[in-house]
């Protein structure tokens, strides 16, 4: 017995000229997923120079030891001449900073394609995403919103450490931009399940 479904698709008329032409346009959106991909390929540069500059300071490397200092705005009161604790934690929650921008980058990317340009055809695949499998506007959103404000608390944090360099102004402005962002995340969260909970009741 054929599939109704199936039946009803294959019945289906062609698209007008106008709406294939607006539907069409969805892939004016390529250039900017590429173009994300070549701004991931400079993250990735970024993340392995200033490794590089983080295991050649630990070896004595001063050149490498001043480009760190200067890439995390450490300000001390006497010169650094040796790699201390603070410039070490610094630098690192500099590179996780970096990895979560990629990661929400591979997000936007991936989910953002796959939500509003075209389908991959990932079904089965073993390296799949879990979360893609049921990724829609709604659910990259709120992901996108959580990535937002795990990028915020490594800003925040690393502005604490090195808190001597900031005045009370720029700290006390880090923190509530980061509550902001926090109440817009649970804003979005709460109206996506009341959103949720509304389309569960209307099928009833």
């Amino acid at each position: 017995m054929p599939d109704p479904l199936v039946t009803s698709v294959n019945r289906a008329s062609p698209m007008r000229p106008l709406p294939k032409l607006i539907f069409a346009s969805r892939w004016l959106q390529l250039p900017l997923y590429l173009g994300l991909i070549i701004a991931q390929g400079v993250y990735v540069v970024h993340f392995l120079v200033e490794l590089l500059h983080l295991v050649e300071a630990a070896f004595g490397n001063e050149n490498a030891l001043q480009a760190l200092v200067t890439s995390i705005g450490y300000k001390a009161t006497t010169p650094v001449t040796t790699l201390n604790e603070t410039v070490i934690m610094l630098v690192v929650l500099a590179l996780i900073d970096v990895v979560m921008i990629s990661n929400l980058l591979i997000m936007v990317i991936v989910g953002g394609y796959e939500t509003f340009v075209s389908r991959m055809d990932l079904r089965g695949h073993p390296d799949q995403p879990e979360w893609l499998s049921h990724v829609n506007a709604s659910v990259l959103k709120v992901k996108l919103a959580m990535s937002i404000i795990g990028i915020s608390s490594i800003h925040l944090l690393k502005t604490f450490i090195n808190a001597d360099n900031y005045t009370d102004k720029v700290l006390i402005a880090q923190t509530v931009i980061h509550v902001a962002f926090l109440l817009s995340a649970m804003a979005i969260a709460y109206t996506d399940r009341l959103m949720m909970a509304g389309a569960g009741n209307g099928k009833h």
